[in-house]
């Protein structure tokens, strides 16, 4: 196997790495600014050899670099928390901590499923922004990786599990004693902990959103009511939404730092090749080196610095009120492996959302900690910015670390497994500003929690409607209707969005506020309204259908894109013909015409049964839960349509001659793949998928050849064969490929057993194939 090169003299100053002094130029740059990017000071030098040395949280916070104005401050670490991951905020401010105590304490993952995991609970009694009371909340969890406050609630997921379980503290003690399931599946969460879903967003439709799962949940009178989204979920580690219900993802396993933010995943799967600049917001800028990079070389530049994003994850949209105005609204992303949080702006043109890099080849946030970790971001009730800091040595999951690995000897090198149980959260505050009042919704009546849908943060907005909604209480309808429509002249164009979608929430919306916020002076009102209208349109309200078709030619292609979307609810004619006469008026508006061919995909995928009639009951089976899998899993590496990603992370795989051999593909998928495939690098391996079951496998291997195989037709007596490859014609309806089909002759589905059989006869093997080992076997 060809050996990576790299200079000699980089080696040896990457072997003298852990005697290396903990370097102070990060504080020394800090004191001086440049005017010319956004506050930073010029780019500094970077010292190629890595200094792994933990930090105290005090000398921590000294490595820092932020823009002019802003200062980090330690809200919590180490002892009170260990291994953080994710926080969640009650209506009064108590913060709840989910741990993974058992991530990753050695190379080889050692332990890491015991349930002894917790959930803490945190709180600042005196106002100093600091946490100085804590209590174990939950205890011996399974790597818990998500939180939802809900009222006097905490609703907690767990790693392999689906099941979403309530907690209460009911006698005051900070610790939970009453535990309810509300959310069950019958069966394990496949795959490894970076592979299964977070989240539990509560959106500003009231819907709570997930990653990787194509579901979403409505919480109703203490019970989860499930809604299936048919084109799949998006993401890995972490979603937000915006002001206006916008969802941001990010896939960290596709090197993809933004996705999912163009439409709301009910209505299909859109990204654009051009949501960001590939050449300007992919790089990444770190301040020190960065030498455990899991691509190895291929992203690392001359000083070792990663050169671009592997692990996006933890987003936030800023929406408080304590933070400069001009970051309002701007989209923040984790990167651990380059110790950076970036910023970007969020823009708006003709109803394509796209990101832009504010800082040109730095960062808003870095460290010259090389424990610091940042995995999640978010606004604070306070109004600042908070940051889950793990600080921890190893970052990757024990699918990436495993001897023989471009990565393990530099765990080994730098004695990263050793840097475990430690733990910040820290919040980014600007420069003299005054401490905010503290909430107290849970002790609030509905008519004083209604003022705060016009609040100036985000989450004091959130939270207000959230708890008007659970507490039920109708008697602020008429008080929430007078906003919704205007009729108090004086609240914000926010206050109008969050009551019209607190009035859906407690069922109380009617057709009389909807026209009148179809009227509002403000698009994004008007876009809401279309948006809430839907229920009406898919009982085919012809009034309703009316008042929303004259929206069909607004100034505002928001608005309009949202008539298209919600248009398609309804089965009238009139409603179809609203949708042609939009088409056609807006031929030249790329965006509503990628929307529309979105909306006719997730129609495909809502009738794809009916397109698998060939197939027997079982083997139709097979393949959808393949399709599920694929589109929340495989797809952030090889995109949805089989035909890879703009960041070229990993291969395409629609159309490849390969995908007819059946125990090549299923080599592949049991131990994984690392080298060049068809002559080209990619930046990182296929990773093993060993750790879930037959069935999964089968699953997913019958879907790939299903959806992307090439059609060939096997000679007699061989069902993997690479003869007489004939392509398919573009009239061929995919129900008629199956595993290189052609027609209506199929090769036989891949079975349970013969996964079985090949897990068996490989089981001694403990790295990933190459390409060439696997075609030479297959002669």
């Amino acid at each position: 196997m060809k050996k990576n090169t790299w200079p000699a003299t980089l080696l040896l100053l990457s072997a003298l790495a852990v005697t290396c002094t903990v370097s102070k130029q990060t504080a020394q740059t800090q004191q001086t600014a440049s005017s010319t990017n956004g506050g930073l000071e010029p780019k500094p030098t970077i010292n190629p050899i890595a200094n792994p040395a933990q930090l105290t949280p005090e000398q921590s916070l000294q490595s820092f670099r932020v823009p002019t104005g802003y200062h980090m401050e330690l809200v919590a670490s180490e002892p009170m928390i260990h291994e953080p991951v994710a926080i969640a905020w009650d209506g009064n401010a108590r913060m709840y901590v989910a741990e993974m105590d058992t991530y990753m304490q050695d190379a080889d993952a050692t332990g890491e499923h015991e349930p002894v995991s917790r959930v803490m609970l945190l709180e600042d009694t005196n106002g100093d922004g600091k946490m100085d009371k804590s209590s174990v909340f939950i205890n011996k969890l399974l790597l818990p990786r998500m939180l939802l406050c809900v009222n006097h609630e905490l609703i907690v997921n767990e790693t392999d599990t689906y099941d979403l379980w309530r907690y209460r503290d009911t006698n005051g003690d900070g610790v939970a004693d009453d535990k309810k399931r509300i959310y069950h599946v019958d069966r394990k969460a496949p795959g490894n902990l970076e592979h299964q879903r977070s989240g539990l967003d509560w959106n500003l439709d009231n819907w709570i959103y997930v990653t990787v799962d194509p579901v979403r949940f409505r919480y109703t009178n203490g019970s989860i009511r499930v809604d299936s989204l048919s084109s799949g979920s998006n993401g890995q580690w972490g979603l937000t939404h915006d002001n206006y219900g916008r969802l941001f993802f990010s896939r960290g396993g596709g090197e993809n730092a933004g996705s999912g933010f163009q439409i709301n995943p009910k209505y299909g799967a859109l990204e654009l090749a051009d949501a960001y600049d590939e050449e300007t917001f992919a790089p990444v800028w770190s301040i020190i080196a960065n030498p455990d990079a899991q691509g190895g070389p291929k992203r690392l530049r001359p000083d070792s610095t990663l050169n671009h994003f592997t692990a996006g994850c933890g987003q936030s949209i800023y929406r408080g009120d304590k933070l400069p105005t001009d970051l309002v609204g701007d989209y923040l992303i984790c990167e651990p492996v380059a110790r950076i949080i970036r910023r970007a702006h969020v823009l708006h043109r003709q109803g394509k959302t796209q990101l832009e890099n504010v800082y040109k080849e730095q960062e808003f946030i870095a460290s010259s900690d090389f424990n610091f970790r940042p995995v999640n971001t978010y606004t604070g009730p306070d109004g600042n910015l908070y940051i889950v800091d793990m600080n921890r040595g190893i970052i990757q999951e024990s699918q990436w670390t495993p001897k023989g690995s471009w990565i393990r000897p530099q765990i080994e090198r730098l004695g990263l497994d050793k840097h475990i149980q430690h733990g910040r959260i820290w919040r980014l505050v600007q420069d003299g500003a005054k401490p905010s009042p503290k909430p107290h919704m849970l002790n609030e009546t509905a008519s004083q929690l209604v003022a705060y849908l016009d609040h100036p943060n985000g989450w004091w907005r959130d939270n207000a409607q959230r708890q008007l909604i659970v507490l039920g209480d109708k008697s602020v309808v008429p008080a929430l209707k007078q906003i919704a429509t205007g009729a108090q002249n004086k609240t914000s164009v926010l206050a109008r969005i969050h009551a019209l979608w607190t009035l859906e929430g407690l069922d109380a919306i009617d057709v009389a506020t909807l026209n009148a916020a179809l009227k509002d002076d403000d698009a994004q009102v008007r876009r809401t309204a279309v948006w809430i209208s839907e229920p009406y349109l898919k009982k085919n309200d012809e009034v309703l259908i009316g008042q929303v078709a004259s929206l069909k030619n607004d100034p505002s292609t928001d608005v309009r894109i949202q008539v298209l979307e919600s248009m398609h609810m309804s089965d009238s004619p009139k409603a179809k013909t609203v949708v042609e006469e939009l088409l056609a008026q807006n031929t030249d508006n790329m965006m509503i015409t990628a929307v529309e061919a979105s909306i006719q995909k997730n129609n495909d995928f809502k009738r794809y049964g009916n397109k698998l009639g060939i197939l027997s009951a079982a083997d139709r089976a097979s393949v959808l839960k393949g399709a599920e899998i694929f589109k929340s899993l495989c797809s952030s590496c090889h995109g949805t349509d089989g035909k890879g990603l703009a960041s070229q992370v990993a291969p395409p795989i629609a159309g490849s001659k390969h995908l007819a051999d059946k125990d090549l593909l299923l080599n592949i998928l049991l131990k994984g793949l690392s080298g060049p495939i068809d002559g080209k690098s990619y930046p990182t391996l296929m990773p093993s998928m060993a750790e879930n079951n037959d069935e999964w496998i089968a699953s997913v291997a019958n879907y790939i050849r299903f959806e992307f195989g090439t059609p060939v037709f096997p000679p007699p007596g061989r069902s993997t064969g690479q003869t007489n490859n004939r392509p398919a014609t573009p009239t061929t309806p995919p129900a008629v490929r199956v595993g290189g089909t052609f027609g209506r002759r199929t090769l036989p589905m891949i079975s349970t057993s013969e996964v079985a059989r090949l897990r068996q006869e490989t089981a001694q093997r403990t790295s990933p194939w190459t390409l060439t080992e696997l075609e030479k076997n297959g002669q």
